[in-house]
């Protein structure tokens, strides 16, 4: 009966700890009930039992965010969850040979070292960190400029751990003082940090009008079958030019309204992810007219836009340029990390280099949408201390707002500015402290221009200078505390 009631409570707890429906506090405590359970139990049952739990609510915490047809996705979800019982794998069989407050280190090192391999290794990044729970906690989330998200996954494990190592011991402190104090000591250190970062050194510099908007409700296809047609190249003369057609209208549209925010006084502008259109033979013509109008209105220009090849193997290229107010180009970014499927099917590559431009506003770089889930991509931006990152996105309705906050991650760890304009979701402005300083929802308005006054100045973090150093600690002392545990026989496992 115990048992039945922990596994229930960690089932229901992990079905809000994660993903569309998130309740912060049940991510906290859902690893404990579900660690409780394990250790209840007969190594080979606790952990087969957990590895259906966890995928299951996998599957419930992530419905409709990862972008697979019917049975796959349910594959998808029994493989998270396999890779996410591992540190509870480890901690069943070498936390009870170490014991002690060694042992309550197992499962929070073997956390963070799944989740550093699943962010470098995955195809879908660093989706599904436990960090992203706390998304709304500003002081904790302050952690992620020194360690990355890798430290708030750490403290979530390791207090499920330390309450376990509680609860064996009855509640009495004095068997687990010294722990406890360790802990605790942490985590007061951390949230104090976090306040005093917040409160010391909050942006001062100067800010910039930044306005970027959304493409009007303009088909490029008339069905869905033209659309099919088109993918696959199979157009005649008269439909490509009536795509033609509507891509000219939706460009002229948003030139037009760049054009309207700059008399408004934006001195940057720019479009949600492959807002504009253009078959390659044009694409030279859309930049002419954007360089025009950088240089009438004295505007940055990001122009996103998808430029179709059809002569290429991969006829996507899912770009934004930016042009200064001389009408010249300052770089080029091209989508480094589509998404996997339909996307990545049709997408070309560029060497996926992000590359900033000084400007009277701060350094100014860029990176689209999906990019923004990739910590290691994101690495760039800090080593060439961006002030102000510029990211054209576009998601759907299941992901909305949650990709956008994880974006913010990215600004905290990496110390920039970001302003995410999507089409299809939630845009919206940050501070390199994770501030939210603008939004606006596609769903639930009809202008879909955001207006945001971004600091002109990011921060060189702690993070950006060591990267991931405190996961390879992890990784290190999880290799450590195996071998302790092998070698002693301090306490067997139960089988």
């Amino acid at each position: 009966m115990r048992s039945m009631t922990l596994v229930l409570g960690a089932a229901l707890l992990l079905l809000f700890a994660n993903g569309r429906h998130t309740i912060p506090m049940a991510a906290w405590l859902a690893p404990l009930v579900l660690l409780r359970f394990v250790r209840a139990q007969k190594t080979g049952r606790g952990l087969l039992v957990a590895w259906i739990v966890l995928s299951a609510t996998w599957a419930f915490q992530f419905r409709g965010m990862a972008p697979l047809p019917g049975i796959w996705y349910y594959v998808l979800a029994a493989s998270y969850g396999l890779v996410l019982v591992i540190p509870f794998i480890a901690d069943r069989i070498l936390a009870p040979r170490i014991g002690g407050f060694a042992g309550t280190l197992v499962l929070p090192c073997a956390w963070v070292a799944v989740e550093f391999a699943v962010a470098g290794l995955v195809p879908y990044g660093s989706w599904g960190s436990a960090a992203y729970s706390q998304h709304e906690s500003l002081v904790l989330l302050q952690l992620v400029s020194v360690t990355g998200i890798y430290g708030v996954s750490f403290l979530i494990a390791w207090t499920a751990a330390i309450g376990n190592r509680l609860l064996d011991a009855n509640w009495n402190l004095r068997e687990v003082r010294r722990g406890a104090a360790v802990s605790v000591s942490v985590v007061v250190a951390v949230l104090f940090f976090g306040g005093a970062r917040l409160v010391l050194f909050p942006p001062s510099a100067e800010t910039v009008r930044v306005a970027s908007l959304s493409a009007a409700e303009i088909d490029l296809f008339p069905t869905q079958e033209f659309a099919m047609r088109a993918l696959n190249g199979q157009l005649t003369a008269e439909e490509t030019e009536e795509v033609r057609r509507r891509g000219g209208a939706i460009n002229d549209d948003l030139l037009e309204r760049a054009e309207r925010e700059a008399r408004a006084g934006a001195r940057i502008v720019f479009f949600g992810e492959a807002n504009a259109f253009s078959f390659k033979e044009d694409e030279s013509e859309l930049i002419r007219r954007g360089m025009a109008l950088a240089r009438a209105s004295s505007i940055y220009l990001g122009l996103a836009v998808a430029t179709w090849n059809g002569e290429a193997e991969k006829p996507l290229e899912n770009k934004v340029v930016l042009i200064d107010p001389t009408g010249a180009v300052r770089w080029e970014f091209w989508k480094a990390i589509p998404v996997p499927g339909a996307e990545a099917a049709i997408s070309a590559l560029d060497d996926g280099l992000i590359d900033v431009a000084d400007t009277p506003y701060g350094k100014i770089g860029g990176a689209i949408c999906f990019d923004m889930d990739f910590p290691n991509l994101l690495e760039q931006a800090g080593q060439q201390q961006a002030d102000l990152m510029l990211v054209p996105s576009n998601d759907w309705r299941e992901i909305d707002p949650w990709h956008s906050h994880m974006a913010r991650l990215r600004a905290v760890e990496q110390g920039f500015n970001m302003v995410r304009h999507t089409s299809h979701g939630l845009s919206l402005a940050a501070d390199y402290q994770g501030r939210v300083l603008s939004s606006m929802d596609h769903y639930t308005t009809t202008d879909r221009v955001l207006i945001s006054q971004v600091p002109t100045s990011g921060t060189r973090t702690v993070y950006a200078r060591i990267g991931d150093t405190f996961a390879w600690l992890c990784v290190a002392g999880l290799l450590v505390v195996a071998a302790t545990g092998v070698r002693s026989s301090r306490s067997p496992v139960v089988s």
